[in-house]
């Protein structure tokens, strides 16, 4: 196996990853065949329609590649689970949804694989202060 020459991390929408910017965009420069990279994928996130997913990709020397799809944003799920565009401008002053305590255990559990924390305590923990940031409040 050849040494990683680079890492990139981008955002891209589940099944939908073209040749066309962003993706081209970012990986381009690395030299990597955009159309096999798009391919593989689209492929591997087919399941996932709809959502944002991030997804890191090594570089090799011989300019192949690996990639890890990692969990939607925490954001992401929580506007989701709220039907909202988005977050509040001004974070916590301004509350634009109400989040259940069922509704961040379902969120924590889905990112808990991504997150610095090993129980889903913690892992709520987390989701609830994105919540707060993004204008949400968090009810029982």
């Amino acid at each position: 196996m050849a040494n990683v020459v680079n890492k990139i991390k981008i955002q891209i929408p589940a099944g939908k990853a073209t040749p066309a910017p962003p993706v081209g965009t970012a990986l381009g420069p690395a030299g990597i065949n955009l159309g096999d990279f798009c391919t593989k994928f689209n492929d591997a996130t087919r399941d996932k329609m709809g959502d944002i997913l991030p997804v890191e990709i090594s570089i090799y020397e011989d300019r192949s590649f690996d990639f890890v799809v990692k969990t939607p944003p925490a954001a992401f799920l929580i506007k989701r689970a709220l039907k909202l565009k988005k977050g509040s401008a001004t974070g916590k002053n301004d509350t634009v949804g109400t989040l259940t305590k069922a509704q961040l255990k379902e969120i924590a559990e889905t990112k808990l694989p991504d997150l610095n924390c090993y129980d889903i305590e913690s892992a709520m923990k987390i989701i609830e202060g994105t919540a707060l940031n993004m204008g949400v409040k968090v009810e029982d």
